[in-house]
């Protein structure tokens, strides 16, 4: 190319620079109005007031994880929402479902489900209280491979039971399995110096560092645990079947009643039907001639929109009655029920001149005593200003049952696991381990005697003194703690303490509980305790529209409309991973603590 034919410089990047220039910009455009897009056609998921049609049952297929609060995580692996649906909510809908003209019924078909005892025991009592209340029908229909007792004991409420001719019956009565570490230890060359409370021999939960199974005091107060939630939930069963207690627990001792059949026989079910007989004895029920014409409610649906259409409206008016749910270990912060969260609600409510009652309601088996002391002295601030009710759900133990030791009133359910007063520490020394097997060792430089206090070299006989010197103060401060609240002495709480835990009924037997009722009903006394029984009701943690959620959730929808094949994700067997969380929650455990003897997994 000669000189003439060379197109200079300036002509071919100024106008390749304004191209690219106006291309950016008309991309950003494009990128703009489609997000705006998106974010409008989030209007459309705003609290619409939701609907059935005439003469509709509601479909009750509870499945799942049911906590104190609804949780609606997104997934970025699968693109779509873990969800899991709240006590309160379910408890609402089965209460509203009582007044509305729109729904016959319940059709109860339940499914694997994971929960507590008391929660368990409050559905149960609501869809009791609905049949009773409302004079409509409860229909339960026991299908699958096999029936748990769970699955059972929330049905057995029902007025006709049914069940699938080969289902298996899994009736076994109630147990405990507790987990033990030391030999893990031993393995790995950890120790475990653990300090309690004096006489707190039923303070068990550092039992699985140094011994390998139940002590005589740890064996004893499950025992009487399981016997006392045991005999709360046969009696629901006996009554609701109208059999005999005795009789049952025979047939479960000789393992009797193993299928449909056999327990069609003993009148624990009133028929072995298949699904499309007990569907034509629901549409007799609504007057419909063809089961196919049934108007379903799915009741996932009617309780969340419910319970969140309510909230919403209560948040824009003057509720003057406030919930706070905490759930979960004790802890200064974290995801379940740390003083940073919940201390920040009491001061809310404390503060809000509308609010004249609160209940708080404990779903926890304890943990930090610091953090458990910060809510304790946010309960008793806000019960010097308003009347506060405790409400227990599974379990409100150790620091769980010393934050609710200032309220006004305590209120438990029989199978509330409670109690538990007492303290304790864990030190763990790991340099025995470092050195063996890792080749791994430490020296230090130190001003002082006790400068250097480390996981890698074991208290001395005065260290651990010192320790436990702080144990008792804690100790004493609890003990001083629930006598200041429950109206007792020293002396007798002590009685009652020594780390030993209790089920609602036999707490109220002794003075630590007021009375027995559920959530619910907790609510109504607060109510009662105002005069006004027909307050609004608000929820803390508030509850808050999320759009974006509603956006997947309506992909789901659209995508469930065709039938797609779903992979299941490999993931750890259970059994694994329970072992893995318990290992996890070890870290949590370190230092002085106000916490439930062992966690129980009770099997039921």
């Amino acid at each position: 190319m000669n000189e003439e034919q060379k197109v200079p410089f300036n002509r071919v990047f100024w106008p390749a620079l304004v191209a690219i220039v106006i291309a950016l910009f008309l991309g950003m455009v494009f990128f703009l109005l489609v997000i705006g897009g998106i974010i409008g056609s989030f209007a459309s998921f705003g609290p619409e007031p939701y609907s059935v049609a005439s003469g509709s049952v509601l479909k009750m297929t509870l499945s799942g994880t049911i906590q104190e609060k609804s949780n609606s995580e997104f997934n970025p692996s699968s693109f779509s929402l873990d969800e899991s649906l709240g006590l309160p909510d379910i408890l609402f809908a089965i209460d509203k479902a009582k007044s509305d003209d729109k729904i016959k019924g319940i059709y109860v078909d339940i499914e694997e489900i994971t929960c507590g005892v008391s929660t368990m025991r409050s559905i149960r009592k609501a869809l009791e209280d609905f049949r009773k209340d409302s004079k409509k029908f409860v229909v339960a229909y026991f299908q699958g491979e096999s029936v748990s007792q769970k699955e059972y004991y929330i049905g057995s409420v029902a007025n006709e039971c049914y069940a699938f001719p080969t289902s298996s019956f899994y009736l076994t009565g109630l147990g405990s399995e507790a987990m033990f570490f030391k030999k893990l230890l031993d393995k790995l060359e950890v120790e475990v110096q653990v300090v309690r409370g004096e006489n707190n021999d039923f303070k068990s939960a550092v039992e699985p560092f140094f011994l390998t199974k139940l002590s005589d005091s740890a064996r004893i107060q499950n025992q009487r645990l399981m016997d006392g939630i045991w005999g709360e939930l046969s009696m629901d069963i006996a009554k609701s079947r109208r059999i005999s207690v005795d009789s049952m627990n025979l047939w479960i001792n000789e393992m009797t009643v193993t299928n449909a059949v056999q327990a069609r026989d003993k009148k624990m079910v009133d028929a072995v039907l298949y699904q499309d007989e007990v569907l034509q004895k629901i549409a007799t029920k609504v007057s419909e001639s063809d089961y196919n014409d049934i108007e379903w409610a799915a009741f996932e649906d009617y309780a969340k929109n419910k319970f969140y259409e309510s909230q919403i409206l209560i948040q824009a008016q003057s509720p003057a009655v406030a919930v706070i749910v905490g759930e979960g270990e004790v802890s200064v912060d974290g995801e379940e029920l740390s003083s940073a969260k919940i201390c920040k609600l009491f001061r809310k409510v404390r503060t809000d001149e509308d609010i004249k009652a609160v209940v708080f309601r404990i779903n926890s088996p304890g943990g930090s005593a610091l953090a458990s002391e910060e809510i304790w002295r946010e309960v008793k601030l806000t019960q010097e200003k308003k009347k506060v009710f405790i409400s227990m759900g599974d379990v409100a133990a150790s620091g769980g049952y010393y934050i609710a030791t200032p309220a006004e009133r305590i209120f438990a359910e029989p199978t509330t696991i409670t109690g538990s007063i007492g303290v304790f520490g864990m030190i763990p020394y790991t340099g025995k381990m470092l050195e063996n097997k890792l080749g791994i060792t430490f020296d230090r430089v130190q001003t002082h005697q006790h400068s250097v206090l480390s996981m890698n070299r074991k208290l001395t006989k005065e260290e651990l003194g010192k320790v436990q010197e702080e144990v008792n103060a804690i100790y004493l401060q609890f003990l001083q703690r629930v006598a200041d609240g429950r109206k007792l002495t020293t002396e007798r709480v002590n009685q009652l303490a020594r780390g030993r835990v209790w089920t609602g009924s036999d707490a109220l037997s002794i003075g630590l509980v007021d009375q027995l009722a559920t959530l619910p009903e907790v609510i109504e006394f607060a109510k009662k305790s105002i005069k006004s029984e027909d307050a609004d009701v608000i929820y803390y943690p508030l509850i808050k529209e999320d759009k974006f959620g509603s956006w997947i959730k309506l992909l789901e929808e659209e995508n469930d409309e065709e039938e797609y094949v779903k992979i299941n994700r490999n993931r750890l067997p259970d059994a694994l991973l329970d072992s893995y969380q318990q290992l996890q929650k070890l870290e949590h455990k370190m230092g002085i603590q106000m916490r439930m003897p062992y966690d129980l997994n009770i099997l039921f």
